[in-house]
C-alpha cells in the first residue's frame, strides 16, 4: 500500500536531547528520532510500517491520510416540499442524515 501521508521533520533542541525528530501528521504516536533528518525519517517509517502491519493482524481500521479524503461542498438544491419530505423521512428510518441519504444515493 502506498499512501502519500505527510512527515513532518524537525531538529531537537538541547533540552530535547538533541538530533532529529519526525512523526506522521494524520498517524498520531507514530514517530521517530535520530542523529539526522535522515536517520528520522527511516525511523519513522519503520515504526509507521510496523503501526500498519499491526493494525492489519488486528483488523483495526486504517484511516486514510487527509490527502487522501474527499472535500466536502456545501449545497443549495431546490425540491419540491412533498419530495423533502420523503427524503427526509427515508433517511430518518434508516437513522441517516439528509445528505448522507444523498451521498449514498449517489455512490
Amino acid at each position: 500500500m502506498n499512501l502519500d501521508c505527510e512527515i513532518i521533520v524537525r531538529p531537537l533542541t538541547k533540552n530535547e536531547g538533541g538530533g532529529w525528530f519526525a512523526h506522521y501528521r494524520d498517524f498520531k504516536g507514530v514517530m521517530g528520532d535520530g542523529d539526522s533528518a535522515e536517520e528520522a525519517l527511516q525511523d519513522v517509517r519503520n515504526a509507521f510500517n510496523a503501526f500498519i502491519q499491526n493494525a492489519l493482524e488486528n483488523k483495526d481500521f486504517i484511516p486514510l491520510p487527509s490527502s487522501h479524503k474527499p472535500k466536502t461542498v456545501r449545497l443549495n438544491i431546490t425540491l419540491p416540499e412533498d419530495d423533502l419530505e420523503m427524503i427526509d423521512n427515508y433517511a430518518k428510518i434508516h437513522h441517516m442524515s439528509r445528505s448522507g441519504l444523498l451521498h449514498a444515493a449517489a455512490k
